[in-house]
């Protein structure tokens, strides 16, 4: 390859659109009720996870598990795949939402909990059917389909701005 060569496939790189990936572990406890975060940073509720650092070579599911340590203090190796959400953006690119099984956590792990306080207010256990009065819009319903996808066995489940495609 000469030295063009390099160049006008940087240039070709560049030139490509950006797409953001996010990452998050969805943990339960024995009743089923589900772990959310409140941030700091903007209204409303969240899961464990964040933004995967990928222009340093971290992947989806590297990037749960660190961001999962970072904000609750649990250092889990992420379960199966249980949902992939292709979310739109309005003044940022899309984003692609990988979201792991993280298990069930015990009432040990509950108070091993240690929340990042630069980021993070609080931590609750919500209800299934609480969900989307804390979680509107795509994320709650990345969430419901990660529960539905757990409950019925079924392979990971394919989104479109929380709405279920294929």
């Amino acid at each position: 390859m000469t030295t063009a060569d390099i160049q006008d496939y940087a240039t070709y790189i560049a030139g490509l659109p950006r797409v953001l990936a996010g990452a998050a572990m969805l943990f339960r406890d024995a009743e089923g009720r589900v772990l959310l975060v409140e941030p700091n940073y903007r209204e409303g509720w969240a899961l464990p996870g964040g933004t995967v650092e990928s222009d340093d070579g971290e992947s989806p599911r590297q990037g749960a598990r660190r961001e999962t340590l970072e904000e609750i203090g649990l250092d889990r190796e992420p379960g199966r795949l249980l949902a992939v959400d292709w979310v739109p953006g309005t003044g940022r690119p899309p984003l692609v939402a990988y979201l792991y099984d993280g298990g069930t956590l015990t009432e040990e792990d509950l108070k091993a909990i240690r929340l990042q306080e630069e980021e993070l207010l609080s931590w609750r256990l919500v209800p299934r059917e609480d969900l989307s009065a804390h979680l509107p819009g795509a994320l709650g319903r990345r969430v419901l389909a990660a529960l539905d996808t757990l409950a019925d066995g079924a392979g990971t489940a394919e989104l479109e701005n929380g709405h279920r495609v294929g």
